[in-house]
């Protein structure tokens, strides 16, 4: 089976309020990167290739945080990889910034 990496962000918006952000957030990586996201309930799957990586994950939109699960790129990207998601997530989830400011392109 293959290694999987998790990322934890918190929230203070409710629950609905989250989603709208992580779907803006999704909409920005289907027009960017022409990531497929579905949602059922409160979970956004991601279905993606990027280069040489297969993606194939989910965000979940909890209470009080998002947690982020999908394949652990491995060693050489592991970092880069969980830095650039982890500031695309504190963005979209950041209470200064408005849902309608947030990127969708």
């Amino acid at each position: 089976m293959a290694k999987r990496m998790t990322l934890e962000v918190a929230h203070t918006f409710s629950r609905e309020d989250a989603r709208a952000r992580i779907e803006a957030l999704g909409d920005y990586f289907a027009n960017k990167y022409n990531v497929d996201v579905g949602w059922s309930g409160d979970r956004a799957n991601i279905k993606a290739k990027y280069m040489m990586l297969k993606v194939d994950g989910h965000i979940d939109i909890l209470d009080d945080n998002v947690v982020l699960e999908g394949p652990d790129p491995g060693r050489l990207l592991r970092n880069k990889a969980t830095d650039y998601l982890r500031k695309k997530l504190l963005k979209y989830l950041d209470p200064a910034t408005a849902l309608d400011d947030l990127p969708r392109r």
